[in-house]
């Protein structure tokens, strides 16, 4: 599993859209980086005063707890894409409009720990599914939202895709 983890998907494993994420993820086993990723969030993001999570940087922006929130829906349905992925299910999947699930996910309703500790949990859940995949299950590919995209190409996204919302909360919320 070594080889296939330490090299990042090819172009024809994802779309190019998702480019900047792939690109965000440093060199290394890429389930090394996923779950050390989880505890560096983990402590971030409790490290954030609770009156914070509500703030945003500008008007009709996301808050703090909207982006955890987005962070939690985003890896919940490529997770879910990974497992059915790796089950062979060869069914072609939909899309989903993120602004959509950040609006009705109602997340100012939650305190900041309550999203942060889900993230944690729903992440550590996670490693162990992707932990469990044989190697070349990492390489399957299936169409979703009209995109070929491989369970290797799934886990590079959600590493980066956690990579560029952390940073942006670091420059434009604290």
């Amino acid at each position: 599993m070594d080889g296939i983890l330490n090299q990042k998907p090819m172009p024809e494993e994802y779309s190019g859209h998702y480019s900047h994420y792939v690109d965000l993820v440093p060199e290394g086993h890429l389930l090394d980086i996923f779950e050390k990723q989880s505890y560096v969030t983990q402590d971030f993001l409790s490290s954030i005063p609770s009156d914070k999570g509500d703030h945003t940087y500008a008007f009709g922006k996301w808050t703090i707890k909207d982006i955890i929130g987005h962070l939690i829906d985003t890896e919940r349905i490529f997770s879910t894409r990974a497992l059915r992925i790796s089950r062979g299910d060869k069914q072609a999947m939909p899309g989903f409009e993120q602004d959509d699930y950040v609006k009705n996910g109602m997340f100012f309703r939650r305190t900041l720990k309550d999203v942060v500790d889900e993230r944690h949990l729903l992440r550590l859940a996670n490693i162990k599914m992707f932990r469990s995949f044989e190697e070349l299950t990492f390489l399957e590919k299936a169409v979703v939202n009209d995109n070929i995209i491989s369970v290797r190409a799934i886990l590079f996204l959600l590493t980066g895709h956690e990579i560029y919302h952390m940073k942006f909360i670091k420059e434009n919320y604290l």
